[in-house]
C-alpha cells in the first residue's frame, strides 16, 4: 500500500474519530437538555423530529453543494454550521426555550451534519479509487466503526461524568470546542482526491445538473432505491431509541440525576460498536449477498429493541442496548460498501445524502408518534412497538436483493439503459 493511500485513510479515521468525540460528548445528556428546559416527551421528540425534517430538506442541496464546490468545502461548512449552532443549542437550554426555539435550532443543527453525511464517504471513495485501492471498501468502513467507536466511548462517558460533577450544559460548550477543532484539523489535512470540482455556468444551474443526475444514478435505480426505503423505518426507530433510552434508563435506576449511569452505558455501547466493525467482515462472509447479511441484522434489533422495552432493570436494558450496537455496526460497513459501489463518482455525494434524506424522513414522522404512545402509556410500550416496526423494512431488503447485480460488485453497476456520463479527468496532487 502506497503512502498516498495510508495518508488518505489515515485522514478519514481522524475526522471519524475526531467526529464522533464531538458528537458523542453530549449523547448522554441531550435529551435531558430539553426536559430540563420543560418539554414533555411529545413536545421534546417533534423538536427533535425538526431535526431529522432539517436532514430530509437539506440533504439533497448540501450534498449537491460537496459534488460541486468539492467534498473539502462542504465538510468545512459543516464544521462551522456545528459549531455555531451547538452553542445556539446551549443558549436555548440555559433560557428554558419553549418547544419552537428548540424545533428552529434543531433544524439549524441538522444542516449542519447533513454537509458531513454525503460528502466524507465519497470523499475516501473517490481518492481510494483514484489511488488504485486493491482492498475493499467494507475493510476501511469496519475500521471506521472501530474509530467511531472508540471516539463515541470515550466522548459520552466523559461528557456525562463532567455533566455529573459541573451541570448538563458544561459538556455542551466542550462539544463546540471540539468541533472547532474538528474543523481545523480538516482544513489542514482534508484535500480532494481524485474528483475535480465542476463550476462552470451558474451555480444554480450546476445544481439542477448533479440533482437530476443524482436521482438517475439513484432513486432510478431499483437497487438502491429499495435499500434506501429499507432504511425508512430503521432509521426513524433508531432516533427514538438514542433519544429516549436515557430518561428510560433513568426511569429504571429510580435516579433522575444519575448521568454518570448514562455515561457508562453509552461507553458500553460504543464498546460494542468497535466490537461491531471488528466483526463485521466476519459477519458479512457468512452470508452470500450483502442483502442478506442486512435482513438478517434487521430481525435481530428488531427483536433486541422488544427486549430492551420489557427489562425490567438496568442490566438487562444496557445489555440489550449492547446487543443492539453491535448489530448495526456489524452491517454497516456492508450497506455502505454496497451503496458506495453502484453510485458513479460525480453523482456519489448528492446520491449518499439522497439516502440520508429517505431515512431522516421516517424520524420525522416515527419519532412524535412513538413520544406520545411513551407519555400515555410509558417508556415500555414504544421500544417493543419500535421492535416489531422493523419488519416494515423487511419487503424493501427483499426487493433489493432481487436486483443486486453481484454478490460482491466491485465497481459500479452501469447497465445499457443508464450509460454513465463522461466525467473529466481529475489531477493528480502534487
Amino acid at each position: 500500500m502506497n503512502m498516498a493511500i495510508r495518508q488518505v485513510r489515515r485522514t478519514y479515521l481522524v475526522l471519524v474519530l475526531l467526529n464522533a468525540l464531538a458528537v458523542s460528548f453530549i449523547w448522554g445528556i441531550n435529551s435531558l437538555l430539553m426536559f430540563q428546559a420543560g418539554l414533555s416527551n411529545t413536545e421534546a421528540l417533534a423538536a427533535n423530529a425538526c431535526f431529522t425534517l432539517g436532514y430530509a430538506l437539506f440533504e439533497v442541496p448540501t450534498g449537491t453543494i460537496a459534488d460541486t464546490w468539492g467534498r473539502r468545502a462542504a465538510y468545512l461548512l459543516g464544521g462551522v454550521t456545528l459549531f455555531v449552532t451547538t452553542l445556539l443549542y446551549w443558549l436555548a437550554w440555559r433560557l428554558h426555550a419553549g418547544v419552537g426555539s428548540w424545533a428552529v435550532v434543531s433544524v439549524l443543527l441538522a444542516i449542519g451534519f447533513t454537509f458531513f453525511s454525503g460528502a466524507t464517504d465519497a470523499w475516501l471513495v473517490d481518492a481510494l479509487r483514484f489511488l488504485d485501492f486493491d482492498g475493499t471498501l467494507e475493510s476501511v468502513f469496519a475500521r471506521a466503526q472501530v474509530y467511531g467507536g472508540i471516539g463515541t466511548l470515550t466522548g459520552s462517558l466523559s461528557g456525562a461524568f463532567i455533566a455529573q460533577l459541573t451541570d448538563i450544559g458544561v459538556p455542551v460548550l466542550v462539544r463546540a470546542g471540539l468541533l472547532l477543532t474538528l474543523t481545523c484539523v480538516a482544513w489542514r489535512l482534508m484535500h480532494d482526491v481524485g474528483f475535480t470540482p465542476r463550476r462552470a455556468g451558474p451555480l444554480t444551474a450546476q445544481l439542477r445538473r448533479v440533482l437530476a443526475a443524482s436521482v438517475r444514478y439513484g432513486w432510478r435505480r431499483p437497487a438502491i432505491r429499495w435499500v434506501m426505503l429499507g432504511a425508512w423505518v430503521a432509521s426513524g426507530v433508531g432516533y427514538f431509541v438514542a433519544f429516549t433510552m436515557k430518561p428510560y434508563l433513568l426511569q429504571l435506576a429510580g435516579d433522575q440525576h444519575a448521568y454518570g449511569l448514562l455515561g457508562v452505558a453509552a461507553a458500553l455501547q460504543a464498546a460494542a460498536q468497535m466490537l461491531g466493525g471488528l466483526l463485521a467482515s466476519a459477519f458479512r462472509s457468512l452470508f452470500r449477498w450483502r442483502m442478506s447479511a442486512l435482513i438478517t441484522g434487521v430481525l435481530l434489533n428488531g427483536a433486541i429493541l422488544a427486549g430492551f422495552g420489557m427489562a425490567g432493570d438496568v442490566p438487562s436494558a444496557i445489555a440489550m442496548l449492547c446487543a443492539y450496537g453491535l448489530v448495526t455496526a456489524g452491517m454497516q460497513p456492508a450497506r455502505q460498501a454496497y451503496l458506495n459501489e453502484l453510485v458513479p463518482t460525480r453523482q456519489r455525494a448528492t446520491v449518499l445524502s439522497f439516502d440520508s434524506l429517505v431515512a431522516s424522513s421516517g424520524g420525522v414522522v416515527l419519532q412524535p408518534t412513538l413520544g406520545r404512545a411513551a407519555d400515555v402509556w410509558g417508556y415500555s410500550t414504544p421500544f417493543v412497538l419500535a421492535g416489531l416496526l422493523q419488519v416494515v423494512a423487511l419487503p424493501f431488503l427483499l426487493l433489493a436483493r432481487r436486483h443486486e447485480a453481484a454478490p460482491d460488485p466491485l465497481r459500479p453497476e452501469v447497465t445499457a439503459a443508464e450509460p454513465a456520463e463522461p466525467e473529466p479527468e481529475p489531477s493528480r496532487p502534487l
